[in-house]
């Protein structure tokens, strides 16, 4: 079957030309209230991102994902291996918050939110347009002969691309590694740490690379997110869109005449002044639809309000719109499957809330050595050793630990002598022995409750299988 004329845009991508090479996008200079929104929006972002792993709540790296050494603190709270469940959580809660909020409002994260397009477009994209020049300069630039001024410019550009790639890379081992560790490797010197070095030039570059060369591809080839959007949005999303009904009317849209009556003559609003397709960083024409590589930026959204105020006519010919909503003026609706997005998402960060409220700051692993069984020792007591973990998830250490027999009556002794301290944010291990009378056990497999206690404070509770003789009465 023959693809239309009009659909004919979607065969390839917007980054790629008839001959399958790559089509360089050189987009305008954005300006206007929505792109002063985004840049507000940015810089809290970018605030947010440099000094998440300087700051510390009771003493714990408000953000770490230190994978070697299996150590994370979310918003300051410490988390470890064995909290690997609500990490489980917290991801889901992620997935079906892109769910809602895509199904609701499209690729809105892309535009406002994402890394990628923060740096993209806030960070290195200005650098470029200030030592560059905007699109025309850019593409003049770049077909110009290497000569002084394009060596001079591409030097000075390409070094301070570089500069804020290496930036950027150690702002991320401080998230992997740890802030503290990250300034001591910085003053003992990086050949003190040669294998910190290596990765973090690794880092540097792949950093390098995507903002100085792959640049949008990240959006449009890499990141399975914009994939999302064919499966997720319908009719009802409110995505950044072309109001073709006004844009078009029965005659299409038209360059504009000095003082042409254009409801009139049945000319759409649409000037085809390719403003819209200029600014886009992707370098797509919104007015085909919705589209793959759309990162609901709203670069088109101030680019034609500026055209639309300057020709008297109204605003929003491209705005924050609906497919229903452009074609029978509906409102935004709450649909069902909002709502059962809503609901799941409700639910999840309640179970989340309430594990987090009952997660203790100390985990005791007790178990059985392997291999050993029970000892019957002189007036029908019954003993079971055991091998204890305690996991300190806190910044401080915590002594005098002691162990006590909730259920059933009996004795624990600790092999180690002395007082037993559990470090800071570390392990203490060692072992035990549990002594029952038989006449409180059941049979050969006995529940045993173990609390934990530092000084007179309970910490942690737990349980144990305890073994006895099968036949034992």
């Amino acid at each position: 079957m023959e693809t239309p004329e009009n659909e004919s845009f979607r065969d390839s991508i917007g980054t790629m030309n008839e001959e399958g090479k790559r089509a360089w996008v050189y987009p305008k200079k954005p300006s206007g209230k929505y792109y002063d929104y985004r840049k507000y929006v940015s810089y809290v972002l970018l605030a947010f991102l440099f000094a998440a792993p300087f700051i510390k709540i009771n003493g714990n790296q408000f953000l770490l994902f230190n994978v070697l050494e299996r150590r994370f603190n979310i918003f300051g709270f410490p988390f470890w291996p064995q909290d690997f469940y609500l990490f489980v959580i917290m991801m889901v809660i992620g997935v079906v918050f892109i769910l809602l909020f895509t199904a609701a409002f499209g690729r809105i994260f892309c535009g406002w939110i994402c890394p990628q397009t923060i740096f993209m477009e806030m960070v290195f994209r200005r650098i470029e347009y200030w030592i560059d020049g905007d699109r025309g300069a850019q593409i003049r630039l770049d077909k110009q002969k290497w000569d002084a001024e394009k060596i001079r410019k591409r030097v000075l550009k390409w070094t301070i691309f570089f500069i804020i790639s290496f930036l950027i890379a150690n702002i991320f081992l401080a998230y992997l590694i740890g802030s503290d560790r990250l300034i001591q490797y910085i003053f003992e010197g990086p050949f003190e740490h040669l294998s910190t070095l290596i990765s973090l030039l690794i880092f540097t570059g792949v950093f390098y690379f995507i903002f100085a060369w792959f640049r949008e591809q990240v959006c449009i080839i890499a990141c399975p997110y914009g994939r999302l959007q064919g499966v997720l949005l319908d009719n009802k999303s409110i995505v950044v869109a072309y109001d073709h009904k006004r844009g078009e009317k029965e005659k299409g849209r038209a360059k504009f005449r000095k003082n042409e009556d254009r409801e009139a003559s049945g000319k759409g609003d649409c000037i085809d002044c390719f403003q819209c397709v200029h600014v886009c960083p992707t370098g797509i024409d919104i007015r085909n639809g919705t589209q793959l590589e759309c990162v609901n930026c709203t670069a088109c959204m101030d680019a034609c309000d500026s055209m639309m105020e300057a020709v008297n006519l109204p605003k929003g010919l491209i705005r924050y719109a609906s497919e229903e909503n452009i074609e029978k003026k509906a409102p935004f609706k709450f649909t069902p499957r909002l709502k059962g997005y809503t609901a799941v998402l409700v639910i999840l960060i309640g179970v989340l809330t309430g594990m987090l409220f009952l997660r203790s700051d100390v985990e005791a692993n007790i178990l059985r050595l392997p291999g050993q069984l029970y000892e019957h020792k002189d007036n029908n007591i019954i003993s079971n050793v055991f091998t204890y973990k305690l996991l300190n998830k806190t910044t401080r250490d915590i002594e005098d630990i002691h162990f006590k027999l909730k259920s059933p009556k009996g004795e624990i002794k600790s092999v180690k002598q002395g007082e037993i301290i559990v470090p800071a944010q570390d392990l203490a291990e060692g072992t035990l022995f549990i002594e029952i009378n038989g006449s409180a056990l059941s049979g050969d497999k006995n529940r045993a409750v173990i609390e934990v206690y530092s000084g007179d404070k309970l910490i942690e509770t737990t349980s144990v299988t305890f073994l006895g003789p099968r036949s034992y009465k």
